[in-house]
């Protein structure tokens, strides 16, 4: 391993939103993968440098991902615009100040309702604690997080991803990841979640690396900017 990468354990000891992968570090992690696996080196070769970008995290952090499960980006945008209005600020103590047609009418779906209220209570009662959700090792994390109702480890894991910058978490129930994969290795069908788990595992520990390159990867196949390759010729 590369000593000048940040490693998991850097990004675990530094409170949340503090963590910054310089555009220089991602590259190395790339390469670093790129020699091990001709799968990511066929994804490096055709994507363009990555930025990572940390966002905010917290109690709104998460509620923020749960507003955005399964609703465009553009809808999701919009109805959390509504959310941080009606609200004022997106806090456990302001969510369960609203009843549930209040909540609703934000936007929200019932289901979402019920799952950030959950969420909400879980915080009131003191079932987590997202100060000291940073300083868990990745899978104490992902563990206390999907026990909060609503909470899949999909969602654990792009949260660990996106809002404490974590190196080595990879959301392989991701159906793009998964494409991505399928496309790179000239598969007929794609890996089934617990199947791409265990393939990720060479990649360790710069899983999440992978899963930010496979994403632009996929988005550039999606937009047409690239072709997929041409294997066994």
């Amino acid at each position: 391993m590369d000593s000048s990468l940040p490693s998991p354990g850097r990004a675990l000891s530094e409170p949340v939103g503090s963590v910054h992968h310089t555009p220089e570090q991602i590259a190395r992690a790339r390469l670093w993968l790129a020699e091990r696996d001709p799968v990511i080196a066929r994804a490096h070769r055709a994507t363009p440098p990555l930025y990572w970008r940390i966002r905010p995290g917290g109690f709104a952090g998460l509620v923020k991902m749960v507003v955005e499960q399964q609703v465009s980006v553009a809808a999701a945008a919009s109805i959390w615009k509504r959310v941080e209005a009606g609200l004022g600020e997106v806090r456990p103590d302001q969510v369960l100040s609203h009843d549930e047609l209040t909540l609703k009418s934000f936007g929200l779906s019932a289901p979402k309702v019920r799952y950030i209220r959950a969420i909400a209570e879980a915080v009131a009662d003191g079932v987590i604690d997202f100060d000291d959700l940073h300083r868990l090792d990745d899978a104490e994390a992902v563990a206390r997080l999907v026990a909060l109702k609503g909470v899949g480890r999909w969602t654990a894991e792009t949260y660990l991803m996106f809002c404490h910058g974590r190196l080595d978490v990879f959301p392989a129930g991701d159906v793009a990841l998964q494409e991505a994969v399928r496309v790179a290795e000239g598969a007929a069908e794609r890996l089934p979640e617990k199947a791409l788990y265990m393939r990720a595992e060479i990649w360790s520990p710069y899983r999440g690396v992978a899963a930010h390159l496979l994403w632009a990867y996929y988005g550039a196949l999606k937009r047409g900017e690239i072709a997929p390759p041409i294997l066994g010729g």
